[in-house]
């Protein structure tokens, strides 16, 4: 999903309270990590993921493959926190602007 930058800034603000709800340790993406991801996509569409696992460049990579393989936006990664968004099309609970 293609994000203006105002709806960025938007979900930035959201995010700004929220702590991680996910935790991705030295095992990486593994299929219980996966499906809680999944699960709190589903029901909250905007969390903060904490990544503890190798240098930056590890770091960076196992956030594009957890956006990659659940369809999610990377809102704002800072340290070793990544924003994300899904819409979910069932039942949205994050208003987005439409500019």
């Amino acid at each position: 999903m293609a994000l203006t930058e105002r709806q960025r800034k938007t979900l930035r603000g959201l995010g700004h309270k929220l702590h991680p709800i996910v935790r991705i340790g030295d095992k990486g993406l593994t299929a219980a990590v996966t499906a809680e991801l999944e699960q709190a996509l589903a029901h909250h569409e905007l969390i903060k993921v904490s990544v503890r696992a190798g240098d930056r460049e590890s770091r960076g990579a196992l956030i594009s493959d957890l956006c990659d393989n659940s369809g999610a936006t990377l809102v704002q990664r800072i340290g070793n926190v990544a924003l994300v968004f899904r819409r979910n099309s069932e039942a949205p609970r994050v208003v987005l602007g439409s500019r």
